[in-house]
């Protein structure tokens, strides 16, 4: 059977990939809650000024929300290539982060045809920029992003807004980081007190929905787990000891699949859920996750809440439904003994079991913190030990003995 097309909704989709992005943010440099939410609104708001289409302002949203999906995977980089001796580059360090956020996001759905938007949202009007593109050289897009971005991180819009400070500010670097144009757009939209009400934390959500139009595509599953994919390689990239492990559990899945006979269509569902089941790890501490020792009751507890989070992250997205469960079921138990919410044989079809058995396989083969990487035969072990428990499907974990017992 060939792959099934789906009515994808985009905005569904968008709301999903801007609270994970955000969770990311706060995790890693401590920004304000809902800062992509913000860079979408503002930059959204600023260009319904210039008249643009529906589909290029939906387009805008998406680029403003993953405007920063590059700098958690240059952070790893950073981490993995220099010691605490070795002094980073922070300008080639930040510059590199819009190229590979740029490259991120190539298998985007957009409507329209933007280019280098996310490669250039750190460029300056006057050219002292990463790549010095000045003026009209840098995409429009890429300046309405780079103002909103510039005055969330100076002035922190939704908390307590100093609007008369951020106005000044505008006034003071207009033709410097900002176009003539775009400053005088800015300063127009200030001066209605709805605009500075919808940057709030309690209203963003409401703000964003209310000025993008609602668009859905028709997309095979291929096409959705192409975009998948990336954001597994970006949730992966939290800590150096999984940067291989939702990779590693996909390529596990496609050989068991093979081995099953799933059909192409279930497989990929199945795929996008192994690429988004550790979503919830994005709220997760680094010094949890990468702690080198035991961890302690209220640390697991931290731990135990990311399937909710990936399920919260994922329930709202229209066809979807079987692929939140099969994510945010990949720590249950057979015997009630799981988490999150303990359930048992009879709440657990055959593809959240097999993903969970992978999933157990797939983190015992690699190194973490507290222990060395483990051969094929000490993981077999601990699965059939489970097995035995009555944790895991004695079934599935023959299989995976079987299937991966020659490599």
């Amino acid at each position: 059977m060939g792959d099934a097309i789906m009515n994808f909704n985009l905005n569904e989709f968008l709301r999903s990939i801007a609270n994970t992005i955000d969770i990311t943010e706060i995790n890693l440099f401590g920004m304000p809650t809902n800062h992509s939410k913000r860079i979408a609104y503002i930059s959204v708001t600023v260009a319904l000024e210039l008249h643009l289409s529906d589909e290029k302002l939906f387009d805008l949203a998406s680029l403003a929300i993953m405007h920063d999906n590059g700098a958690t995977m240059k952070i790893l980089q950073d981490k993995l290539l220099y010691t605490a001796k070795e002094k980073i580059n922070i300008l080639e360090s930040r510059k590199a982060h819009c190229t590979i956020g740029d490259d991120n996001i190539k298998d985007f759905p957009f409507l329209t045809m933007p280019c280098n938007i996310i490669k250039y949202h750190h460029e300056k009007y006057n050219g002292s920029g990463f790549f010095g593109l000045s003026k009209d050289e840098i995409p429009l897009f890429s300046q309405i992003i780079a103002l909103a971005d510039t005055l969330d991180l100076n002035f922190d819009l939704g908390g307590d807004p100093k609007i008369e400070s951020t106005i000044s500010y505008v006034q003071e670097h207009r033709n410097l980081l900002f176009s003539p144009l775009l400053s005088d757009v800015f300063i127009k939209i200030a001066s209605h007190h709805d605009f500075w009400q919808g940057l709030s934390d309690k209203k963003i959500d409401e703000s964003l929905a209310g000025i993008i139009s609602a668009f859905s595509n028709e997309l095979s599953f291929a096409e959705i787990r192409k975009m998948t994919k990336t954001f597994s390689q970006i949730i992966d990239a939290q800590s150096k000891f999984t940067q291989r492990h939702s990779s590693g559990l996909s390529e596990k899945l496609e050989k068991m699949a093979e081995y099953y006979k799933i059909d192409k269509t279930m497989e990929l569902k199945m795929l996008i859920a192994t690429d988004l089941h550790d979503l919830g790890k994005l709220v997760i501490a680094n010094d949890i996750l990468d702690k080198p020792g035991k961890l302690t009751c209220e640390e697991f507890e931290e731990i135990k809440k990311h399937p909710v989070v990936t399920r919260l992250c994922l329930q709202d997205i229209k066809g979807f439904e079987d692929i939140t469960r099969w994510a945010s079921n990949h720590h249950e138990k057979l015997d009630g003994s799981g988490y999150p919410d303990g359930l048992t044989a009879k709440d657990l079809d055959f593809n959240s079991r097999l993903i969970s058995c992978l999933d157990i396989y797939q983190a015992l083969r690699e190194e973490r913190p507290y222990r060395e990487s483990m051969d094929h035969n000490e993981a077999m072990i601990i699965l059939k030990n489970m097995a035995c428990a009555g944790q895991l499907d004695q079934s599935i974990v023959d299989d995976i003995q079987c299937v991966f017992s020659k490599e």
